[in-house]
């Protein structure tokens, strides 16, 4: 399977407008952004648990990011209300559930193989520093394949984005709008290596979770 699978294109999302997609798990459903492979494929998705349903055990071979966008997401670990940010890394596995029903935003097979860095933080409590005018951010992981942040836009504050190693944007709250296209909240934008994108906020700021770097490293499962 091969979804926006093209990396030297641009990419935008309207997440809304997907249709939701069965997963082989019952109870569990997915709008795919992007996809290279089958059931074991590196993917970027939305998944929606609805309440009561879960995963079976499984280990993250390529390894596992994902925030809550909605509701509560469960494993054996713990619980992970909606604002958490979850890296699970190679070997990692878990038993996935949600009791009342959660969203979230879920990468698969995109982790440096010998990454061990496994780690949640509240978004809602980070510590965010001025990075420009209007600008606030935090770095919520690093290393030399990629960058992962999370920035808070003012009303009217401008960003322009890219990178060398490409760039993908979640909108999680706000709008954003430039250059001929508008962002509302969960809608998804993926620059290809070197594109670059000026984007202004709306009139209620927008909070922003960025990866970029990494479309250096794009590759499919070995096993899909």
């Amino acid at each position: 399977m091969r979804v926006n699978a093209d990396f030297s294109e641009r990419v935008l999302v309207h997440t809304s407008e997907l249709e939701w997609q069965a997963s082989p798990m019952k109870g569990v459903e997915r709008r795919m952004l992007d996809r290279i492979g089958g059931e074991v494929a590196r993917a970027t998705s939305i998944v929606r648990y609805a309440p009561g349903s879960a995963f079976s055990e499984h280990t993250h071979h390529g390894g596992e990011e994902f925030i809550v966008l909605e509701g509560t997401f469960q494993d054996e670990h713990g619980d992970y209300p909606a604002g958490t940010y979850v890296r699970n890394p190679p070997t990692t596995h878990h038993i996935p559930r949600s009791d009342d029903g959660c969203t979230i935003f879920v990468k698969l097979w995109q982790f440096d193989p010998g990454d061990r860095d496994q780690f949640d933080l509240d978004l809602s409590a980070l510590d965010l520093e001025q990075a420009g005018d209007g600008l606030s951010a935090s770095v919520l992981h690093d290393d030399e394949r990629e960058t992962v942040a999370f920035e808070k836009l003012a009303p009217g504050a401008s960003r322009s984005l890219g990178d060398a190693g490409g760039a993908e944007v979640l909108l999680l709250d706000g709008a954003l709008s430039g250059e001929g296209i508008g962002m509302a909240k969960h809608d998804w934008l993926r620059l290809p290596k070197g594109d670059r994108i000026d984007l202004v906020a709306g009139p209620e700021g927008a909070s922003l979770w960025i990866k970029t770097g990494h479309l250096d490293h794009v590759r499919e499962p070995e096993s899909a």
